[in-house]
């Protein structure tokens, strides 16, 4: 589990500060944790489920930290697992309260994008890499944007506007290992930044909606 890890171009080595801009641009995931709650303390404030997804955004904000300086296998789990539960929670109330799907059909649907998902993976994983995990959020979030549309035309188009923003990150993501020879500290920052605005843009989605 202390075994170090060279997953990104920016990594020159095994110190503690090796990926300084990876590390640092975690704070994006703190600042969309924090404007969320400000957000739902507002809106919603007994709405446990919007706060919990705050909560998981602010562990995988620590999680991505931990990951970037002391690159090993368990820090690694600090940052993969927190994303994944994201995904998997914010799907489940999504097709629950913006589709008005039933809680087997919901539960149905993330049981089987949970199952599918790594096969997508491999499927793309020898053209974009290791980001290829991350197509299935990135469809999820267009086809739900697109059945929400006739039920929440306004919320529906931010969902879609997110995916776009979503898209961008992960092309930066993917760049980062092709870039290393002429742009050393790559782009796996931009992927950080960029998240940080999806992930408070579909928190606020969730939170307004709640809000009626």
């Amino acid at each position: 589990m202390n075994e170090q890890l060279d997953h990104y171009c920016e990594r020159m080595g095994a110190e503690f500060w090796a990926e300084p801009l990876n590390a640092v641009t975690n704070a994006a995931f703190l600042v969309a944790a924090l404007f969320a709650f400000l957000l739902w303390r507002r809106k919603t404030p007994n709405d446990w489920v919007g706060l919990a997804l705050i909560l998981i955004v602010l562990a995988t904000g620590i999680g991505s930290f931990l990951f970037h300086t002391f690159a090993t296998r368990w820090a690694l789990l600090t940052d993969v697992i927190p994303i994944a539960l994201f995904i998997h929670v914010y799907l489940l109330f999504a097709l629950r309260r913006f589709l008005g799907l039933h809680w087997v059909v919901s539960i149905a649907i993330v049981i089987g994008f949970f199952v599918l998902s790594p096969m997508v993976g491999e499927i793309w994983a020898p053209l974009v890499g290791s980001s290829a995990g991350y197509l299935p959020a990135l469809l999820a979030i267009f086809v739900v944007g697109g059945f929400f549309l006739p039920k929440n035309r306004k919320l529906a188009i931010w969902v879609l506007g997110t995916g776009i923003v979503f898209a961008l990150s992960l092309t930066f993501r993917t760049l980062d290992s092709t870039l290393c020879d002429s742009f050393q500290a790559g782009t796996h920052f931009m992927w950080h930044i960029l998240n940080g605005v999806v992930l408070f843009s579909l928190l606020r989605v969730l939170i307004l909606h709640r809000a009626g």
